[in-house]
């Protein structure tokens, strides 16, 4: 993804009815007015929310008979995880030498049980 698509994608994101969305669609395709349901907003305000996730790339339409179900793209989302993953994992690696030159100056025990976990760790925890 460029910085462009970046943009585009985190801004889109940057709206709480476009999130719920995203949210929704991360059940299975829905409708205009199946989307719309939960919202107090007209259905053409709900049509241009998805435009914008659409310009965005991470919804797309098909046709289904009389239907126009928008469906979530799976592989956009994977794209922006990736790209935030990579700077989460320098910040990660960085701070694990932190508590390395900290244990070694007797600042810190070195046991990683004494200190507050890391999402990583409470997640690799819980798998």
């Amino acid at each position: 993804m460029n910085d462009q698509e970046l943009d585009r994608a985190f801004v889109a994101l940057g709206d709480p009815v476009r999130r719920a969305i995203i949210a929704r669609l991360s059940r299975g395709p829905a409708t205009v007015g199946e989307l719309a349901e939960p919202f107090a907003i007209t259905m053409q305000a709900v049509s241009r929310h998805i435009k914008v996730l659409e310009d965005a790339g991470l919804v797309t339409r098909s046709r289904d008979a009389q239907r126009r179900p928008v469906h979530l793209d799976a592989a956009a989302l994977e794209q922006l995880t990736a790209w935030i993953d990579r700077y989460r994992l320098d910040a990660e690696r960085a701070y694990r030498r932190l508590d390395a030159v900290l244990a070694a100056a007797g600042t810190v025990p070195a046991s990683p049980s004494s200190r507050t976990p890391r999402a990583t760790e409470t997640k690799e925890r819980e798998s």
